[in-house]
């Protein structure tokens, strides 16, 4: 199958290689001509825009985008649309919002083009573990794209799958991102609890390596887990702020809408915010606060 890719951040890169190595023939576009250039040293075909790499796909085309979710998206598509014809197919490989999706879809097929939302995540470990690909659109698209998705799934009947119509792929995707935030957020304190506990002298790697055989808590998270404490285990490069990418956002905003309890998720986004607040105006005004009901101690900063 000759697919086109655009965007080729490190995921979308490394899609390319994988889709290389099954066999496909894969047409490349970055803003970034180096980057382009980095595939196409391992066979894939590069182009110079958005028109240029439609030009060099056959009918029905097919193109990937691996874009940021959002404005990009929009305008990626918006450059596209005039290059492509009724019965060609877009794919939205990024994170996007699942409503945003919706609307894309439904906005395409007034032209006769197919779109088709993919989750996908594997994040660096894709290209030798394989992607899991949350698929959602039409069926017959699916079925155009299905050679590629079973070279990037880490076999061709497991991890990957049509999970419903347009925008159904970025929900799911949404909602594994906001439990990845809550089981990150267990594995995070449990070892700092450990970490915390005198006397006992823990290895914290031995302790993962342990829970990765046998354990009920064993996953791929707990493998990332002990790779990331096989160093210093205190950890003291890092500085302790953590980002969002917005999935979870999504996901807490999602639960609200249907009236699901998400206390684990919730609670697990709140504690990024909270990592990122240097000044913590708050924990200073309960310490005000404890001062002046019960006298408690302030300690004053330095």
């Amino acid at each position: 199958m000759k697919l086109g890719m655009v965007g080729l951040g490190k995921m979308g890169a490394n899609m390319v290689r994988r889709l290389l190595r099954g066999g496909h023939h894969v047409v490349a576009f970055d803003l970034d001509p180096d980057t382009v250039a980095s595939v196409v040293a391992e066979g894939a075909e590069g182009a110079t825009g958005l028109e240029d790499l439609c030009s060099r796909l056959a009918v029905p085309r097919a193109v990937w985008i691996m874009v940021p979710a959002g404005g990009p998206v929009d305008a990626t598509i918006a450059t596209l649309r005039p290059c492509l014809e009724p019965g060609d197919i877009i794919i939205d490989g990024g994170n996007s919002r699942y409503v945003d999706t919706v609307r894309r879809g439904a906005e395409l097929a007034e032209t006769g083009l197919g779109y088709v939302d993919c989750g996908t995540s594997g994040g660096v470990w894709g290209l030798a573990e394989g992607y899991s690909l949350m698929v959602g659109g039409a069926e017959e698209h699916v079925e155009v794209l299905r050679p590629a998705l079973e070279t990037l799934a880490p076999a061709a009947d497991r991890g990957w799958g049509r999970v419903g119509p347009s925008g159904a792929g970025h929900f799911v995707k949404m909602v594994h991102n906001g439990i990845e935030y809550g089981m990150m957020q267990a594995f995070a304190e449990g070892f700092a609890i450990m970490r915390r506990r005198e006397g006992f002298d823990l290895d914290l790697q031995q302790v993962a390596q342990i829970w990765q055989h046998g354990s009920v808590v064993r996953s791929w998270l707990l493998d990332l887990t002990e790779r990331a404490l096989s160093g210093d285990q205190s950890l003291g490069d890092i500085a302790p702020y953590v980002s969002d990418s917005g999935e979870g956002r999504w996901t807490v905003f999602d639960a609200i809408d249907l009236d699901v309890a998400a206390p684990v998720i919730t609670l697990s986004l709140m504690a990024r915010f909270r990592s990122r607040d240097s000044e913590s105006y708050a924990d200073r005004l309960l310490s005000a606060l404890r001062n002046q009901f019960g006298g408690h101690a302030i300690v004053e900063e330095k």
